[in-house]
């Protein structure tokens, strides 16, 4: 692992902000999730604890970002929640979801590459750049495979895009999609996103070609399927999207709305624990380094004081660090000037990820 000293997290975002990631298709339809967080009239009210640690969603189709941390924080009546990264409800696969804790380090999930499986229909482009928009062009025409291929270099690497007009893109204080809804065309500018590949998985038939994608923060898939669909003459459009990474984060930790259910019910009846359906909260912090302090430092960090870094076992690296004390994460630091500055202090007092989930042996 590397550290870093340009772009801190802690100065270009508030760690316990969770902005709509721009990845993926934003949630433009609105959410009908009121039943995730109202009371039901006659059930008592259940008392909100302290839940520390990340959840893993694989989030189904038909379902918001929104409404599904309003889901997980219920079955695990946590006092606080987020998530790094929105998926549209036509999408599926990873949402990262904080309970706790783990808030504060969403940032670094955020910034981390996402990798996604999606196909495109040929022959129409739609103003929403997936199903549910409206037809604005249409074609007769339907690309090979070679034509795809020869094509996707040119979409690979540093790019420019243009976001599409149902982004989650702010204009003048207002959403790009609440202003395309009433019917304004917008003149976006293009941002430069990094593709760190683009490969062509499948053809299913002429009129459909299966990808994989991983990418840098600020890419849209949905422009991707239309700026390819543009040159080769044929148009397109997203008709189906899972991400599949995110950051640290794989399919294989991702667990089904269903299961997470019934092992919520499971542990209702005391036939086993809801730790065992959480990943620490420095998981997310898997690309920086780890630097292990003393009790007595621990102490003076905990308090928000800088530590003097000393000594033949001093770091020489700089930037940000997170740290630990006999093996239990404590805070994110800056390091500098031969001090090590505490950013983000952890009390992780509450339920948290079970031994077998953590490689930290508890203090």
């Amino acid at each position: 692992m590397t550290a870093t000293t340009a772009n801190s997290p802690f100065e270009s975002q508030n760690a316990d902000s969770h902005g709509a990631e721009k990845n993926d298709l934003p949630d433009v339809r609105g959410d009908n999730d009121a039943g995730g967080n109202k009371q039901q009239q006659g059930q008592p009210r259940r008392d909100k604890r302290d839940v520390h640690g990340w959840i893993v969603l694989d989030k189904p189709i038909g379902m918001t970002s929104t409404h599904a941390v309003a889901v997980v924080k219920r079955l695990f009546q946590a006092k606080r929640a987020g998530h790094a990264g929105t998926l549209d409800p036509l999408a599926s696969g990873g949402l990262p979801i904080a309970l706790g804790e783990a808030t504060k380090t969403v940032p670094f999930v955020m910034d981390s590459r996402k990798r996604y499986r999606f196909t495109v229909a040929w022959g129409e482009e739609r103003d929403t750049d997936d199903t549910e928009g409206r037809v604005t062009q249409t074609s007769d025409i339907r690309p090979s495979a070679d034509a795809i291929l020869n094509l996707l270099p040119r979409f690979t690497g540093l790019i420019e895009q243009i976001p599409p007009q149902y982004s989650a893109i702010k204009i003048q204080g207002e959403r790009a999609y609440d202003l395309a809804r009433d019917g304004e065309t917008l003149d976006l500018k293009p941002r430069p996103v990094e593709i760190h590949y683009l490969t062509l998985m499948e053809q299913l038939d002429s009129s459909h070609s299966v990808f994989e994608a991983e990418c840098g923060k600020g890419t849209y898939v949905r422009a991707l399927a239309r700026d390819i669909g543009r040159i080769l003459g044929c148009y397109g459009h997203i008709c189906a999207l899972r991400r599949t990474l995110v950051g640290p984060f794989g399919e294989s930790d991702m667990i089904p709305l269903e299961q997470l259910e019934a092992l919520c019910d499971r542990a209702a009846s005391g036939e086993g624990s809801l730790a065992d359906a959480l990943l620490p909260v420095e998981t997310a912090l898997d690309d920086i380094p780890a630097l292990a302090v003393t009790r007595a430092d621990a102490a003076r960090l905990h308090r928000g004081q800088a530590v003097l870094l000393r000594g033949r076992d001093a770091p020489n690296c700089s930037g940000t660090v997170y740290v630990t004390v006999a093996g239990r994460l404590l805070a994110l630091a800056e390091i500098g000037n031969g001090e090590l500055i505490p950013k983000r202090v952890f009390n992780l007092t509450g339920l948290t990820a079970s031994s077998s989930r953590n490689q930290n042996e508890s203090v």
